[in-house]
């Protein structure tokens, strides 16, 4: 499979504090990746770096072929990001947020209106285009800016903790899509808290005071460390880590 992630030794530092540690990984095509840590652990440096926004201490990282400190921009126009917080403008609608987004990535006018389509009936949105964002709910702000990272067509997205706060029903039309998403061939990076979406990716990793402490699809890990959830697993791996000092 096509390798849309390769990690060699990443390192970063703040100074005496190292946020990421030596870390190591591949992430095929098409594919959700769990990304998951208590708050400190690392993830967030890891995404920085992984944008581009970042340069890492020591290692290197690749972004569908492309080196993140040589060839920045080229890691941004193919990937996509949607944080955990609304994000969007709430004084602009649907539609002129789509806009906005697809101007930042140098759409042509025919390709705006096209993809701003796609998007709305992507995510549910039809006969809300004039809508100001912040009159949305929850799950629909969400899907709207779903929709604005994805406007650009990216082959890699990345979703910080994208469901965090929002209700069940809408938690599930998120997931049926980011799922739908992966058989068009592109490939989710996920962080998040709940421990039933971990379970549903197919590689996960455990980040923990900057380290990788486990690796690998869900059932795998779970069987390696004879742990019945993922809870479970977490508990036993941040035990260990402890323990080790």
């Amino acid at each position: 499979m096509t390798e849309v992630i390769k990690v060699e030794n990443l390192t970063l530092r703040y100074g005496n504090y190292t946020a990421v540690n030596n870390i190591s990984f591949t992430v095929p095509k098409g594919i959700i990746f769990g990304y998951l840590g208590p708050n400190g652990s690392g993830k967030t440096s890891t995404i920085r770096m992984l944008c581009g926004i970042r340069p890492p201490t020591s290692g290197s990282a690749y972004i569908l072929g492309y080196n993140i400190a040589t060839h920045k921009q080229m890691v941004k126009q193919n990937i996509g990001y949607m944080s955990q917080k609304f994000s969007l403008y709430e004084d602009l609608t649907v539609n002129e947020n789509l806009s906005f987004f697809a101007r930042i990535y140098s759409l042509s006018p025919k390709e705006e209106n096209c993809r701003k389509q796609e998007m709305i009936k992507f995510g549910q949105l039809e006969g809300r285009e004039k809508v100001l964002a912040g009159n949305l709910s929850g799950g629909l702000k969400q899907r709207l800016a779903l929709g604005c990272a994805l406007i650009h067509r990216p082959k890699l997205l990345y979703l910080d903790e994208p469901t965090a706060g929002v209700d069940p029903l809408s938690r599930k039309v998120f997931w049926d899509i980011i799922k739908h998403l992966t058989t068009q061939g592109v490939t989710i990076f996920l962080t998040t808290h709940y421990m039933d979406e971990a379970d549903g990716c197919d590689l996960l990793a455990f980040m923990y005071r900057g380290n990788m402490e486990a690796f690998g699809p869900p059932a795998e890990l779970k069987q390696q460390k004879d742990a019945g959830s993922l809870e479970a697993l977490f508990i036993k791996l941040v035990e260990e880590r402890e323990r080790k000092g």
